[in-house]
């Protein structure tokens, strides 16, 4: 699969190609569209080709010079759309992880469909409460944000009342790796197994979990959620992707219904979930 992040490097590049565009429509060189907006023309070049990104600022003053002022509002609608693309964690989580937590909740509300695929880790809707609590102070640490995961867990336990409401439906695939791999140690991960569970029993969830031993049609990759046909979320160490773009999100639903293909589902996930359960209490004997 293509890298999330180049999704936002074409939209960037494609942007720059616009204005470069509506500057030479203008009978301006970068050298005159500098002078007459105050700038270096090694700016209009960086921007021209994807590598700076303009300011709201830059826009309204390129189309003032070029002579398109009535194409403002458009290119300020067609930044904030690239901006909302990459969302750096330490701009939205920088007084904390409750408010972005809470930020989602409309979208989990109106999504009908969820598809989700997570290499490592129970997908968040699916976490209990002491599951969530270890992630997110390890992640808190890891950032050095200001620590609200009291808070911030009681936002996730909320938003899970999509999964309770029984009107959205839930395709989640997972690594067997998710199983085993130890969060807030041994009596949280036997909780969560036992949530993980008692929710793939319900109606309006199906879980898979590719065994770790099963020969790959597909190679594990980054976790991300489908939200109906509109779009995908990515996350990164750095950063949440969203993917709008028709011609992406199609290839993560082709890549999420190859992993869902290479997984095993009812009895047989559920006896991979057992059998994670059961190397817990062999450890602790």
């Amino acid at each position: 699969m293509t890298p999330p992040s180049a999704g936002v490097e074409r939209a960037r590049r494609a942007l720059g190609a616009r204005l470069r565009e509506l500057r030479t429509d203008a009978g301006l060189s970068g050298r005159d569209l500098g002078r007459l907006a105050g700038w270096h023309s090694s700016k209009i070049s960086k921007i021209e080709y994807g590598r700076q990104v303009p300011s709201e600022a830059d826009l309204r003053a390129w189309c003032l010079h070029c002579g398109v002022q009535d194409q403002a509002a458009d290119l300020v609608e067609s930044l904030r759309a690239i901006d909302e693309m990459y969302t750096e964690w330490r701009r939205v989580q920088r007084t904390g992880m409750r408010r972005h937590q809470q930020s989602a909740v409309p979208l989990y509300e109106s999504t009908a469909r969820f598809r989700i695929y997570e290499p490592s880790l129970i997908p968040g809707l699916f976490q209990t409460r002491e599951y969530a609590h270890a992630l997110m102070s390890a992640v808190i640490a890891f950032r050095g944000i200001p620590d609200d995961a009291d808070e911030a867990v009681a936002a996730r336990m909320d938003r899970q009342k999509v999964v309770r409401a029984g009107v959205h439906r839930f395709a989640v695939v997972l690594e067997e790796a998710a199983l085993r791999t130890r969060i807030g140690g041994a009596d949280v991960m036997a909780g969560q197994l036992g949530r993980l569970l008692t929710l793939a029993s319900q109606p309006n969830v199906s879980l898979g979990i590719i065994p770790a031993s099963v020969d790959r049609v597909i190679w594990p990759m980054s976790g991300f959620w489908v939200f109906d046909e509109g779009r995908v979320l990515v996350e990164t160490p750095s950063a949440e992707l969203a993917i709008t773009q028709p011609r992406e999100i199609g290839i993560y639903t082709k890549a999420f219904a190859e992993l869902s293909a290479s997984a095993v589902h009812g009895p047989q996930a559920r006896s991979l979930i057992t059998g994670a359960l059961e190397a817990l209490d062999a450890l602790q004997d």
